[in-house]
């Protein structure tokens, strides 16, 4: 008698026949959710009020706290100036923090670049460009890229 013949097709009926998935990478716990990239208004003129109107917002969709103390926000541009090094903050669990291209006071849901004057302050082309969110170690942690004149808004 075969047995194991018997068995194999009772395992494929009964439908307990494993297969192996492809591995899948997690998505970050912290990533970029929406780029601003054109500030509202015409012209840009560099004001502080216009640059404020450009800006990332990180969120945290982990259960619990991330230190981003070292963490850096940067386009694809890589000047100088067009880095931002987070200071000592935290990100709350599933909170989002908007980091804004000009000056202001740093609170828990909103943070400033620090940048100031004229049109080559802003960081965001208004066309194209990448935000790289990495963290202390240089590690990227999660991109956002967006490629139009049509809106002036990305969700990632």
């Amino acid at each position: 008698m075969r047995i194991r013949p018997v068995l194999t097709a009772a395992v494929l009926a009964a439908g307990l026949l494993v297969v192996s998935q492809p591995a899948h990478a997690a998505a970050p716990a912290v990533q970029i959710a929406k780029i601003y990239y054109d500030s509202p208004g015409s012209p840009d003129n560099g004001a502080n009020s216009s640059l404020n109107g450009e800006y990332v917002q990180i969120r945290n969709y982990a259960k619990k706290a991330v230190t981003l103390k070292g963490w850096t926000m940067r386009d694809t541009t890589r000047q100088a100036g067009h880095v931002y090094t987070f200071g000592a903050f935290t990100l709350g669990a599933g909170k989002t923090v908007t980091l804004r291209t000009g000056k202001g006071k740093d609170t828990a849901t909103t943070l400033y670049w620090g940048r100031s004057g004229g049109t080559f302050a802003y960081i965001w082309n208004q066309d194209k460009d990448t935000a790289y969110l990495r963290n202390a170690s240089g590690a990227l942690v999660d991109s956002c890229s967006y490629n139009s004149t049509q809106a002036a808004y990305k969700l990632c």
